[in-house]
């Protein structure tokens, strides 16, 4: 059996329009690689596009039965893993030449399990833009629980730490939530400051929405298990000088007491 370095996890619902070029910019890394598409239920033309890629030894395709969420469906690409490491990337995303051969190469370097990278901001019908956003070359648990540079499609990490520490809740930012279970516990990771993942903006996404997505971040720390005024205090030092609705969700959830609903 082929040695594989790094399996790349790509769940797809509905994303014929995109797929092709994630997986080209996968198939294009100088590492030994596999990758699982896990369609998620997609109802589009996925199946036709995916035609021409069915005769590749390194890629294999997964059915849920049914949509079962992003979430769940990197899960069940991690559990049909081979490789030494996982790379999530998104269907309407794609990476540049070398990207994983430079992640992997400052993994073992620095010994940790978890390798990010920086990104460049490309619009909807993937035209890039001059946005660029970086990332600090050692992350902490502590610089994580106040913001959240890591883009899911940037992250090349251990598998036996992926599956240590699955993804949760589709409903709110299940991959941070990972990312802080993978720090709390292994204390430090790692990054490559330089845009190597092209990240495809979308006003639908769950993020798009700056107040919807601070809900979001409030779920997650009361997931992580922090008390609602700890909650607040994080949340606040995240938006609090950004966002004017922010700052109205915040006031409310003091001003009655802790106990809006977040919905």
């Amino acid at each position: 059996m082929k040695h594989v370095e790094v399996s790349v996890i790509i769940p797809v619902h509905n994303g014929a329009d995109y797929i092709a070029q994630a997986i080209d910019s996968a198939l294009i890394q100088d590492v030994p690689l596999e990758i699982i598409i896990v369609d998620d239920g997609s109802t589009d033309c996925l199946a036709e596009v995916l035609s021409p890629y069915m005769e590749r030894s390194e890629i294999t395709v997964l059915h849920n039965r049914h949509n079962i969420g992003v979430a769940e469906s990197r899960n069940r690409g991690v559990r049909q893993a081979r490789g030494e490491y996982i790379a999530f990337l998104d269907c309407d995303d794609w990476w540049e030449p070398g990207k994983l051969k430079m992640q992997l190469t400052l993994l073992r370097k620095t010994g940790y399990v978890l390798c990010a990278s920086g990104r460049r901001l490309v619009t909807p019908d993937g035209r890039p833009t001059e946005r660029i956003i970086g990332v600090k070359e050692k992350l902490t648990y502590r610089d994580l629980l106040f913001q959240n540079p890591v883009n899911c499609s940037s992250v090349v990490i251990k598998r036996d730490a992926a599956t240590a520490f699955p993804m949760v809740h589709d409903e709110c930012h299940e991959d941070y939530i990972m990312w802080l279970q993978i720090l709390r516990h292994y204390h430090t990771a790692c990054a490559v400051n330089q845009p190597l993942l092209n990240y495809r903006l979308s006003k639908t996404g769950k993020s798009g929405n700056k107040l919807h997505s601070a809900k979001m971040t409030f779920k997650v720390y009361r997931h992580m298990g922090f008390s609602m005024p700890k909650s607040i205090v994080l949340l606040r030092g995240i938006y609090v000088q950004r966002y004017q609705k922010i700052i109205t969700f915040i006031k409310k959830l003091i001003f009655f007491g802790f106990s809006v609903t977040i919905r």
